[in-house]
């Protein structure tokens, strides 16, 4: 889908590619629309340092 020049300021759904008028509203789309993938990549918060990892004090 190619949308004219004049959309490009628009936030857009990078899942689907649906155009939105504000960021909010892309934000309540993504939470009801892709919440599977949303959620799945929200559990992945944790942070640790990986295997061989060096630190330097």
């Amino acid at each position: 889908m190619v949308l004219p020049l004049v959309d490009e300021h628009k936030p857009k759904c990078y899942m689907c590619h649906e155009g939105f008028e504000n960021v909010e509203e892309l934000r309540d789309h993504q939470k009801t629309k892709h919440k599977d993938l949303f959620e799945s990549h929200e559990k992945q918060t944790t942070r640790e340092p990986a295997p061989g990892d060096v630190t330097v004090f």
